[in-house]
């Protein structure tokens, strides 16, 4: 049970709803997703007070998903509310595939007094046992800290310590609200020192040796080159790694995760590596080279073609954020931000091979374009890439828009949001509206276009209905090939499991509210009507919500799927 403290002994007495939500103010957000619950009700109520704004989504699953696309777009923490029980575990899979991806997000559970847990009341929302500790041992596991406000002599120390975890870990942190403790008071004057959100330098020694180290092996290699992956975006070191493309004029390349962590309109920028799955010339580019400069890897199966990296340890330095790795030696507790840093400064003249060149070229075969022909992978993505315009978020879903996006060469400032570890279906949806409320907040025209399969759609398309409702105006492509394509690629080609019920995907717009003042849609079936819609001026204005049904045929993916997913049907089938 909580203890009050002596309004008294407070400078500047503060409720413990007002002090958590004007510190998520400070660090940045601006819109908390979430689904209200009888124990989070009055929580709720300081959300407006103190500047925020609610974003009721259609469930908590949803609105995991559009806190993820939120933090990833504004770059920092992001907030979802739930209640007790049957709120927060209908978001933990959101949360765990935040964990998974380093996503920042702060979860936020309105819970039952504390007097009510120490009875061990029979309440709605539990397993009627009296254990009231069961559903936070459930996200223990997905959460980088753990604040319980159950004293508000503790509330502010624990609130402030799980913001700046989240922030520095770059991972969920899991807050519960009790509803005895949301109006107790604290001390406010602690809202005049900001959270430290930097973090410690590396021990400076320790850290100019690594980089001499560094140093001496990239002044002695005859053709390195970069290759950029997800932790550069996650761990914040873009300022770093853009200085060191730029000045090293290295030819660069990203693993599949790290697509929009760089210039892709940089002369140096070769395209995507992914082992077996990479674009033209790339591979064999990478794996000649004497030296990789490897930051913020992620070698996962997805992002690596199957396993189909073929780099030694013998010619990589990797860079990461709490360790560098210089060929077999490793260097714990030396974060790469600071290394990098002097590498820039120090590097001198190196040598520099050309590499391949990345385009949106469409192959000569794909190149006839006619109302007779279907649309195809092979000509649809490179298509995007010319229609791209500089500073788009380019969502794409766990499947065939994953894979195809490798072969798009992106505007300068595009950034690409998708789920290739974790790779939970229906994610993309929810992170659209995440990711366009952050551009809206921000003003500006970027625009945020997502890319989704029609089988990924169906788990989460509600969302629309958020997106209209907050007057966003996203350009949402589904992709109609009936039913679950890299599932059929795997296993199960003509199976009935991996079909899905056609539905009419344009007509959810207006069964969500939608209208001709706020909403566009389409339907497009071969490639002259792709054509002439990449083609409509009008079309690509950020002005309403739009939707386009893409009809595609069932069989048809991209070259790094199909491969991709040989990978892992033998990898399932190991023995």
């Amino acid at each position: 049970m909580s203890s009050d403290i002596r309004a008294s002994e407070l400078k500047s007495p503060i409720d413990v709803a007002e002090y958590l939500f004007r510190r998520l103010h400070e660090v940045g957000v601006r819109g908390v997703h979430g689904i209200p619950g009888d124990y989070n009700l009055v929580a709720l109520d300081y959300i407006p007070k103190v500047g925020l704004n609610w974003i009721g989504n259609c469930n908590e699953l949803n609105a995991g998903y559009a806190a993820d696309g939120y933090a990833r777009t504004k770059g920092i923490c992001s907030a979802v509310v739930t209640t007790f029980g049957v709120g927060e575990l209908s978001l933990l899979n959101a949360i765990a595939g935040a964990y998974s991806e380093f996503v920042p997000i702060v979860h936020i559970v309105g819970t039952p007094s504390t007097l009510s847990q120490k009875d061990g009341m029979l309440l709605h929302h539990t397993l009627g046992n009296g254990n009231f500790e069961v559903f936070s041992d459930m996200s223990k596991n997905i959460s980088c800290a753990m604040a319980k406000l159950n004293d508000p002599h503790e509330a502010t120390t624990l609130i402030d310590n799980a913001i700046r975890e989240c922030w520095v870990q770059s991972r969920p942190v899991y807050i519960t609200l009790p509803t005895d403790l949301v109006q107790k008071k604290v001390e406010g004057e602690r809202l005049k020192t900001p959270i430290n959100l930097n973090h410690p330098p590396n021990q400076a020694d320790k850290e100019d040796y690594v980089v001499d180290v560094v140093l001496k092996y990239l002044h002695a290699a005859k053709n390195p080159i970069i290759l950029v992956d997800a932790c550069a975006q996650r761990h914040r070191v873009l300022d770093e790694v853009h200085d060191l493309i730029e000045k090293s004029n290295l030819p660069t390349f990203v693993a599949p995760m790290g697509k929009g962590a760089v210039n892709e309109a940089l002369p140096n920028y070769g395209g995507v590596y992914a082992g077996d799955g990479s674009n033209a010339g790339v591979r064999e580019r990478v794996e000649s080279s004497d030296l990789i400069l490897s930051i913020g890897a992620i070698k996962s199966d997805f992002n690596t073609a199957g396993f189909t990296y073929r780099i030694s340890q013998l010619s990589t330095i990797d860079f990461h954020s709490n360790y560098v790795r210089v060929k077999f030696s490793e260097y714990p507790g030396v974060r790469m931000q600071g290394v990098l840093r002097k590498v820039v400064d120090k590097m001198g003249k190196l040598n520099v091979q050309p590499g391949p060149k990345a385009s949106n070229e469409i192959e000569h075969k794909d190149k006839e374009v006619s109302r007779d022909q279907v649309i195809t992978h092979d000509w649809l993505w490179p298509r995007i890439g010319q229609w791209l315009q500089p500073n788009d978020i380019v969502i794409t879903e766990t499947g065939t828009a994953n894979f195809g996006i490798w072969e798009t060469k992106f505007p300068t400032g595009v950034s690409a949001l998708s789920q290739v570890l974790w790779g939970s279906i229906g994610y993309s949806v929810g992170v659209c509206q995440g990711a366009a409320l952050a551009a809206k907040e921000a003003g500006g025209d970027r625009r945020t276009i997502l890319f989704v399969g029609d089988g990924s759609f169906e788990l989460t398309a509600q969302e629309v209905s958020t997106m209209l409702r907050q007057d966003l105006h996203p350009i949402i492509f589904v992709i109609c090939n009936e039913g679950y394509t890299i599932e059929r690629y795997i296993h199960g080609m003509d199976s009935s499991y991996n079909d899905i019920q056609q539905w009419k995907y344009k007509d959810l717009v207006p069964a969500f509210g939608g209208t001709d003042k706020n909403s566009h849609t389409r339907q497009v079936k071969n490639k002259q009507q792709a054509e002439d819609l990449f083609n409509d001026a009008g079309f690509a204005k950020m002005e309403k919500l739009r939707l386009v049904e893409l009809y595609m045929p069932k069989e048809d993916a991209p070259r790094a799927l199909k491969m991709t997913a040989e990978a892992s049907a033998k990898v399932n089938a190991r023995q």
